[in-house]
């Protein structure tokens, strides 16, 4: 790979597709080189390859560990999306596996063509050895793009990089038939005991929607736990039943007119973990007619 801006043409824009070198100097030596590693194998034939390991032993092995507990609900929005446009999963995040797990749904039950992406923060997954090998053991490479800035990383110079991340996610959002990115607006895993609450969302799932347009689908998610070995062992021994509820596509139509700023994005990251709050109810109120 080249460090040269690459530019394809599309109505009213182009975008970069491959960082400048400004942007990747502000990666250490060994980021470089696992987001070089990651891009390849997020592209082509390489690509095709992962999605096959993804469909066939990723999602087997999850299939396995969680048949007796799974519950679907709402599969039907996801079929009515278009295949020809890029979908976008919004989703609360309680676990490590929650999007495995819906991905594990989409490729058992839905056999449309479909490529995964998920957008992870830099540090760990891209600064040690053991994130690389977690990334390609669990991810099969999915685990992309990475964004480096924020959260506890006082590294603040490499937001440069993740403006060229914004970039390559927004274009992934906007155009290619079977793009399916995962994303919790949320921004962080919501450690607290009440499945029905929520992280304030952060608004760079706004701006990625106000700019790609994507088809958006909501998804709420509960009965995950974090420990492995106890969530495989919990599908033979009883464990807590895990729900996986998908929603209609988000209308957002009303914020399409709306200027670029920050507001806008607050707006629209709000109205999304709503949709995803509504999906909750649903849950509780499900939840509460089992135990009846």
């Amino acid at each position: 790979m080249t460090e040269t801006t690459v530019e394809i043409n599309e109505p009213a824009e182009t975008t970069a597709l491959v960082p400048t070198a400004e942007e990747l100097a502000v990666l250490s030596p060994f980021e470089r080189l696992a987001f070089r590693l990651t891009w390849r194998m997020n592209r082509g034939a390489w690509k095709r390859f992962w999605t096959l390991c993804q469909r066939t032993l990723g999602a087997g092995w999850i299939q396995v560990s969680t048949y007796n507990l799974m519950r679907v609900a709402g599969l039907e929005h996801v079929e009515a999306v278009s295949r020809e446009r890029p979908l976008l999963l919004v989703a609360n995040h309680r676990s490590f596996f929650d999007m495995y797990v819906v991905s594990t749904v989409l490729f058992r039950r839905t056999s449309w063509r479909k490529q995964l992406f998920f957008p992870v923060r830099g540090r760990f997954f891209y600064d040690t050895v053991g994130g690389l090998l977690v990334n390609l053991v669990m991810g099969w490479w999915s685990m992309f793009p990475p964004f480096f800035a924020g959260g506890d990383n006082p590294k603040t110079e490499q937001r440069e990089f993740d403006k060229f991340s914004m970039r390559l996610l927004t274009s992934l959002a906007r155009e290619g038939a079977g793009n399916v990115i995962g994303f919790h607006p949320e921004g962080t895993r919501n450690k607290g005991a009440d499945p029905y609450s929520y992280l304030r969302p952060q608004p760079g799932v706004g701006k990625l929607i106000k700019d790609a347009r994507p088809q958006v689908v909501p998804v709420f998610i509960a009965g995950l736990g974090n420990d492995l070995p106890k969530q495989v062992l919990g599908n033979w021994r009883g464990g807590e039943k895990v729900r996986v509820r998908f929603g209609p596509a988000i209308d957002f139509s009303e914020f399409y007119g709306r200027r670029d700023s920050a507001r806008t994005y607050v707006e629209i990251a709000a109205f999304v973990m709503s949709k995803i709050a509504e999906l909750g109810e649903q849950d509780r109120a499900q939840e509460m007619m089992n135990d009846e």
